[in-house]
């Protein structure tokens, strides 16, 4: 067989994805084996593959890869998300810069657009994701906006009206100027900022030179000012109560009102009232039945209700105000002052609290079931920490905004009548028939009606789709639903556990009375080595392809892997992609030297290989169950750290060096095959971390018939774990570390035989691994001894001690001098431990473990001084 002396990713990778792709390994159907089932978080149609997304589908592809091996029906169901705003927003720029506004197109118009820019970008994400290896059913792939599942959306809005639980009214909302539309409170991102507070003086009305003195971050805001509140418990204010001021500049005179909400310690303890402009002060407006003054218009320009400044942006209001109220004398002092200002999630532009008609669906009933079922773990986060943030939402929850003045999405299914009065319906001849029936008017058509013109929140689609994806919504005792649902693991960003995550739980338990994944592994974020989020603007996020084509796609997805644990953020190096590719090349090494050997079916089994084999059987069905326990606490990283260790070290370092033939001796058949099985075994518990390499391995390692692979071989079993030869063997390494330290100390060429004389301790050496100590020590003679061997080098492990007489070729001069500071150090070292244990607090106070390990640190110590004491009197 002609193996490359180098591995090909490029190569690899695109054969056997087309070969898993063709054998339709990835396809799932419902049968009589347990399922095993998740959906991907949907990327926005049009985006492209960023860390975050890799980080994200690595850790499902291992999950379902596993799930596959141990023989469960794995189902990974893909898709996309049609992102309301952020995909309308790049088909209106892709409109403006063709010279057509939005607002010169009718709503089909536009939407023939954004069908068509979807079409053309989307999907790419997917075929990114083929890339990294995603084992997706891709014959399953969903789209937010396809039929079946548009139909569950309306269907479920229609449900939740019915119910009482979806209402329109006039709210307070957060408004997005540049997406101008509503957006829920979670799509707000709080900034901290360095702002102006200014003090600015109201003249109570009918006086010479009484003021009111308050103090605001938005000085442009006045202009639609309705009120002064105080607190009626601030005794500073008593004179003021029933008067009233006049607004500067516009002077408007409003009453100057009581209220406990006021904060008599923060500014001056009078508080200016916006009720259109600020949610505190329209709760305070409804409670006082103030006026309200909207001074802006929906892209957060003045309107014509502020009197002044009209047309011109909000932001440069702010500037021009100042000056014109510093000729009025209404500026008092403007002070430097810190705030946290709202950001849309979508747009980054400031957010304008803003009074709106909007639908809103009710919380608090949906929330109980969804909040009780986390905290008791029937769903289960990982890590744990997250359960807190989730309670804290969740026990303070408002009602969800889910109407969006876009065209691209879910259309409300509202329709309205000349009179006001509408109906809720899937389409308009259902909603006619309603029509008729409500009115009574047989004359009505669907002239007649007007559907409503918004669209649902983009998260009203996604919070459905564990069941959506299986069409369990329009058909709730479909096969599919009661084969895959619930779903088995979820795996998402911590950053979207109000936007997805929560809602996905209410629904499910909405829905169909069970939740809708089982466990809910949240990843961390992606951040450069400054902790820094990675962001185009930075320049500090690689595109994940010119990764995969440098380092191969193995590489990447364990060089992300080697520091990203459950929740915490992965800080990225290029380092990291390298170490995996330098991995892939110490697997492929490893495979080339064992292919590499001739075989000679007429050779007894040596002992030392014979041990060697058992050892490592052993160790690999400790790994197993560690890996095993590792998965099902979803340590993902600590798994993949456990197989890296177990092949670089166990494997390649250890196991091959113990069989491995002398030079240009053949290896016996026996052996050859054990390690073949072994490499095997192996190459099935790297698979899900490194699909691609261990494939092309596993491929080459044996003959295989066609429609074999290793995505669907038996996931490795426990083969009765013997804790004992383990044990033995760790000891084992010692002692060929302390030859080869022998060796490198005195510059004795590894060719070079050695005698070695053993003053054995039971506990610490075995006389069973003679044969592999012999071998890896490149022993002339192995001898047994009750004293002391005066004049050779020496060391030990544990109780056991070793000497290696070395003649000529030792010095005397230097091995004493080495040992007086060894014997230094070591007194040293137990002079500290002493020190510990004499302190009462310390041996009272501490666990009785730590305690323990500290007076076996001072045996071990008292051992090693005498040891080296006897050995300094014999070398003198």
């Amino acid at each position: 067989m002609d193996i490359p002396s180098k591995y090909n990713p490029a190569e690899v990778e695109d054969k056997w994805y087309k070969y898993w792709m063709d054998n339709k390994y990835f396809h799932s159907e419902p049968d009589d084996r347990e399922p095993y089932t998740i959906v991907i978080p949907p990327p926005n149609v049009t985006g492209v593959l960023h860390m975050g997304h890799m980080l994200n589908n690595t850790i499902q592809d291992i999950l379902v890869r596993r799930a596959r091996m141990q023989g469960k029906n794995a189902c990974w169901v893909p898709g996309t998300d049609h992102a309301s705003i952020a995909t309308e927003a790049k088909v209106v720029n892709k409109l403006k810069e063709e010279g057509v506004a939005k607002t010169d197109l009718s709503r089909d118009e536009f939407l023939g657009h954004a069908w068509d820019w979807t079409e053309k970008h989307g999907g790419i994400i997917l075929e990114q994701l083929k890339k990294l290896g995603a084992s997706c059913d891709w014959d399953r792939t969903c789209f937010t906006m396809d039929d079946e599942r548009s139909e569950a959306v309306i269907d479920i809005f229609i449900d939740l009206h019915k119910k009482g639980l979806i209402y329109r009214g006039v709210r307070m909302v957060n408004w997005d100027p540049a997406a101008q539309t509503a957006v829920s409170d979670e799509e707000v991102i709080y900034k901290e900022e360095q702002s102006k507070l200014y003090y600015l003086r109201y003249k109570v009305e009918g006086t010479e030179d009484e003021w009111v003195t308050i103090a605001t971050t938005r000085p442009e805001t006045i202009l639609g000012d309705t009120a002064v509140c105080i607190n009626p418990n601030d005794e500073r204010f008593t004179h003021l109560k029933g008067k009233k001021v006049i607004v500067p500049l516009v002077n408007r005179v409003v009453p100057i009102i009581e209220d406990e909400y006021v904060d008599m310690e923060f500014g001056t303890g009078c508080l200016k009232i916006t009720p259109a402009h600020d949610i505190n002060d329209y709760e305070i407006g409804l409670r006082h039945n103030l006026e309200v003054i909207d001074i802006f218009t929906d892209t957060g320009k003045l309107s014509e209700q502020a009197e002044m400044f009209v047309g011109e942006d909000r932001f440069e209001v702010r500037k021009l105000i100042v000056p014109e109220l510093e000729t009025a004398g209404n500026m008092v002092k403007i002070e430097d002052y810190n705030n946290k200002v709202g950001y849309s999630e979508r747009t980054s532009v400031v957010i304008e609290p803003k009074l709106s008609a909007q639908w809103f669906l009710k919380m608090s009933e949906l929330a109980k079931p969804a909040l009780e079922n986390v905290m008791n773990d029937e769903v289960e986060f990982h890590p744990k920490k997250f359960k807190n943030v989730y309670r804290h939402w969740m026990e303070n929850i408002k009602d969800w905004c889910i109407s969006r003045q876009l065209w691209w999405g879910h259309r409300i299914p509202v329709f309205y009548l000349e009179n006001g009065e509408f109906v809720v319906a899937k389409t308009a001849e259902e909603a006619l028939e309603l029509a008729i029936e409500k009115t009574g008017n047989k004359e009505l058509t669907v002239e007649n009606l007007r559907q409503d013109e918004d669209v649902l929140d983009t998260w009203a689609s996604s919070w459905l789709w564990p069941i959506s994806v299986f069409n369990g919504v329009s058909e709730p005792d479909n096969e599919e639903i009661n084969y895959y649902y619930p779903t088995n693991d979820l795996v998402t960003g911590h950053d979207i556990i109000f936007f997805w995550v929560a809602r996905m739980i209410m629904a499910g338990y909405y829905n169909r009375d069970q939740f809708p994944f089982k466990n809910v592994y949240f990843t961390g974020m992606v951040r450069d080595k400054q902790r820094r989020k990675m962001s185009k603007s930075l320049g500090n996020s690689p595109d994940p392809l010119d990764l995969i084509a440098q380092y191969g796609a193995d590489g990447v997805r364990i060089g992300m892997l080697f520091c990203s644990p459950a929740g915490g953020d992965l800080l990225f190096d290029e380092s990291m992609p390298e170490q995996g590719r330098n991995f892939t090349s110490k697997i492929w090494n490893a495979f080339r030297l064992v292919k590499g050997w001739e075989v000679d079916e007429n050779i007894e089994q040596p002992e030392y290989a014979k041990i060697g084999i058992e050892w490592f059987q052993a160790r690999l069905s400790e790994v197993v169950t560690t890996m095993d326990d590792h998965f099902s606490k979803f340590r993902i990283s600590d798994a993949l750290m456990l197989v890296y260790t177990t092949v670089r070290d166990e494997f390649s370092s250890w196991l091959l060096e113990v069989v491995k033939p002398g030079y240009q001796q053949p290896i016996d058949g026996k052996t050859y095959a054990q390690v073949i099985d072994l490499f095997d075994q192996v190459l099935r518990l790297m698979h899900p971390f490194m699909p691609f390499i261990t494939e092309e391995i596993w491929q080459l390692l044996t003959p295989r018939k066609e429609g074999e692979s290793v995505m669907v071989a038996k996931w490795p079993e426990v083969k009765g774990e013997n804790q004992q030869l383990v044990a033995d063997f760790e000891n084992l390494k010692e002692i060929i570390s302390g030859i080869r330290t022998v060796r490198k100390e005195n510059n004795i060429a590894n060719k070079e035989t050695l005698d070695l004389a053993v003053k054995p301790d039971e506990a610490s050496y075995s006389k069973a691994f003679e044969a592999v100590l012999i071998k890896m020590g490149n022993l002339n003679e192995l001898s047994i001894v009750e004293e002391e061997v005066k004049g050779a080098a020496s060391f030990r492990v544990k109780a056991s001690e070793f000497y290696i007489p070395l003649g000529d070729l030792v010095d005397t001069e230097a091995e004493l001098k080495k040992m007086q500071e060894e014997l230094q150090y070591t007194k040293g070292f137990l002079k500290g431990v002493e020190k510990k244990l004499s302190n009462e607090r310390f041996v009272n106070n501490a666990p009785e473990k730590v305690v323990a390990i500290e007076r076996k640190k001072q045996a071990d110590a008292e051992a090693k001084i005498k040891v080296l004491e006897e050995r300094i009197a014999n070398l003198v």
